[in-house]
């Protein structure tokens, strides 16, 4: 079984025709992008078609799409990541469906890997949902909490030599290929949870559409690992 993910709701993508392909989708919550009514209108849709609904939470930077790290305190950073999970959770309940996990977005993703105290304040803004991310502290603190931890790949982005993600500026970070993102697919496959694929990204629908594809065709269950 994998779960195949995908970020909604940021105003950039085709929410509609990648919720036909995700079994999970992170919801943009309105710090990084987003807001009520597209939350409202994703979950809507979600709760259709059979998809979880997972909280994206993000620094408060709309103007860089939350992908600059930002040094903010403790009590701040909690606080915001409670209200993006109360404001979806609120949404969701009144469309018949549930956040089932967080999911950090952009450099707060990053951050939470290497930073005790933010990944602290991540998870004690976000109750006791499972958590979704890659290898880090954010997973580590979070599996010692007895929280629920999943492990995500990403078959559209390269990674270095340590299993981190390239940073968006380097060559090689960003894989543009379909053929090369059905490959990176099936071989993550053997080893994550969860595959993501951008939904900012160019023809993310029909590359989404492939990618799953051929994980049926290998044998793989496609199946939401939470919720």
């Amino acid at each position: 079984m994998v779960d195949l993910n995908a970020d909604l709701g940021e105003e950039v993508t085709d929410d509609s025709g990648l919720l036909e392909v995700v079994t999970s989708a992170n919801v943009a919550c309105g710090f990084h992008a987003g807001s009520a009514a597209i939350m409202r209108a994703v979950c809507a849709e979600a709760v259709e078609v059979g998809v979880a609904i997972g909280a994206q939470v993000s620094y408060a930077d709309r103007p860089n799409f939350g992908r600059v790290p930002l040094d903010v305190s403790y009590a701040t950073l909690r606080a915001q990541v409670e209200e993006q999970v109360g404001l979806l959770s609120d949404i969701a309940a009144s469309e018949g469906t549930a956040v089932s996990y967080v999911k950090p977005h952009g450099a707060l993703y990053h951050r939470t890997m290497d930073d005790a105290e933010q990944a602290a304040a991540v998870l004690a803004g976000s109750g006791a949902l499972p958590v979704l991310g890659m290898p880090g502290l954010l997973l580590a603190q979070a599996g010692a909490a007895g929280r629920a931890v999943f492990h995500e790949g990403f078959p559209d982005r390269g990674y270095d030599d340590t299993g981190r993600l390239l940073p968006r500026e380097r060559p090689g970070a960003l894989v543009t290929s379909a053929e090369a993102m059905v490959s990176n697919a099936l071989a993550l496959a053997e080893r994550v949870d969860s595959l993501c694929l951008h939904g900012d990204s160019p023809g993310a629908v029909e590359h989404g559409r492939l990618v799953r594809q051929a994980l049926e065709r290998a044998g793989w269950d496609l199946r939401r690992f939470a919720g």
